[in-house]
């Protein structure tokens, strides 16, 4: 019995530079008939360039698991910190290029 268990077991490695993690402040989602591409992004106030940080392909199937797990782990989120405001209703595209902070002046 301990065996089977074993068997269906999956051993994830995660190494040091992986586990410092990339940070991001947009993602751009693409698709075909067969993948999903997402390109996560970081944006730099004053900056006139963004870099994508990092491109994860998925099939499909793979797509929309990820979809109900970030949808599962958000409501658990809100329901221990409150609700997520919103940036722009109706998932617009509006992207933070001031960030919301001072402009700046020479």
């Amino acid at each position: 019995m301990d065996d089977n268990k074993n068997k269906n077991q999956l051993n994830i490695e995660l190494k040091e530079d992986v586990a410092q993690g990339t940070y991001s402040n947009l993602a751009i989602i693409t698709h075909s008939s067969s993948e999903f591409v997402v390109d996560f992004v970081r944006i730099m106030p004053g900056m006139p360039k963004a870099e994508v940080k990092s491109r994860i392909i998925l099939t499909p199937e793979h797509a929309k698991r990820l979809l109900l797990a970030l949808q599962d782990n958000i409501a658990k989120f809100e329901s221990v910190h409150g609700k997520i405001k919103n940036l722009e209703p109706g998932g617009g595209t509006n992207i933070p290029l001031n960030f919301g902070g001072p402009t700046a002046q020479a």
